[in-house]
């Protein structure tokens, strides 16, 4: 027995099974209407079995905030009975079902949506090929916004969901207000770095004032941030640790850092050989739990990443790979690091989802092939 074995209970009261989560990734397999699909729940089934947290890939709150194709949609009542069966799927043997929610802003597919819907902060592409120039939001669609996230956080109760996570993290649209690359207002919501921080923590005190009507006291709610940005003007980890501060206030659950590897240090500050996980804790000062996510595929990984700082250790690539891969890593195994064509059905893959991977930057470890 390790302490990845051991139950952990969040501040709310709420406990799970073990230390091992299922990190939140995309699955490009809802149906083009936006309902969770048959393949989605199945995939999500047989990987929920050993974890003790699944964090859904994200879903919009908004139409207009939609990032992927084939993406499921949370932000009308229609879609409950589809969202009601993705955390039954989850729950079945004992893993909390987390709905993490988002909005992509300026970071949607190009042709997935009109131009005229693409909306961010101001009107600065993101530095990326194909970037779209966004609209800027006028201040009242700013408010229904935040009032989206509430609204879907309703959702996830009444289908079921134990928690919510805000997605705060990876260029979209709440980090695209705090970003000084990609808000250049000068209202309530841009300007100086507190003025900045005010959607980002408006999102999550609406899901928080949400959760206090609507939910049981032990209804999880999470933050997802990246610690920086690499674009200039961008996020700093001093930004983010400021950030993290200000949420630490809030009756939040957790703070989950977005990574590229447990044991990263400054992507910005190639000086600072500081691990971000320990400048978060140092910050957090035991107020929020910290998940950690990044390169995690084996025991010793995530074990080390439990010494680096992180309360939890969210599993990503290698849950798709392998589908039992957290039961491996709790027994001391080696996971199914190899994933091909010719089996990507018995592991429960989406064919969708199998494509991107064929493609998408993984651990060396990992191998998606046809």
């Amino acid at each position: 027995m390790t302490k990845l074995h051991e139950k952990f209970t969040f501040p709310n009261g709420a406990t799970i099974q073990n230390r091992l989560v299922m990190a939140p990734m995309t699955t490009y397999s809802g149906h083009d209407h936006g309902e969770v699909s048959e393949a989605e729940c199945a995939y999500y089934s047989v990987r929920a079995r050993d974890v003790g947290m699944v964090i859904t890939g994200t879903t919009f709150t908004l139409r207009n905030g939609q990032g992927f194709p084939n993406q499921f949609y949370a932000g009308c009542d229609k879609h409950l009975h589809g969202l009601a069966n993705l955390a039954t799927a989850i729950k079945a043997d004992g893993a909390k079902a987390i709905l993490q929610v988002f909005h992509a802003g300026r970071m949607v597919r190009p042709g997935l949506l009109k131009e005229s819907e693409v909306v961010s902060a101001s009107d600065v592409p993101a530095e990326r090929e194909d970037a779209l120039t966004p609209r800027p939001l006028r201040d009242e669609e700013v408010d229904d916004i935040i009032e989206s996230f509430a609204a879907t956080t309703k959702r996830a109760i009444e289908a079921g969901f134990d928690g919510v996570e805000v997605h705060g993290a990876n260029t979209y649209l709440i980090q695209q207000f705090y970003s000084p690359h990609s808000n250049r207002r000068n209202d309530r919501w841009g300007g100086t770095r507190d003025k900045r921080m005010r959607f980002p923590l408006a999102v999550t005190r609406a899901v928080l004032a949400t959760v206090k009507r609507h939910a049981p006291r032990d209804f999880i709610v999470g933050y997802r941030m990246s610690p920086e940005e690499l674009e200039n003007p961008g996020l700093t980890l001093e930004d983010n640790l400021a950030l993290a501060d200000s949420l630490s206030d809030l009756p939040l659950d957790y703070l989950h850092l977005s990574l590229r590897q447990f044991n990263q240090t400054s992507l910005r500050d190639r000086a600072d050989d500081r691990l971000i996980a320990g400048r978060f804790k140092s910050t957090l000062a035991g107020r929020l739990p910290l998940i950690g996510v990044g390169s995690v595929l084996t025991i010793e990984d995530a074990l080390s990443a439990l010494e680096a700082g992180f309360d939890l250790v969210a599993l990503g690539s290698v849950m798709i790979a392998d589908p039992s891969a957290a039961g491996r890593i709790l027994r001391g195994e080696s996971p199914h690091f190899k994933v091909t064509s010719a089996i990507r059905a018995e592991r429960f893959i989406p064919p969708n989802l199998f494509e991107v991977m064929l493609t998408r930057p993984i651990d060396p470890r990992l191998s998606f092939e046809h």
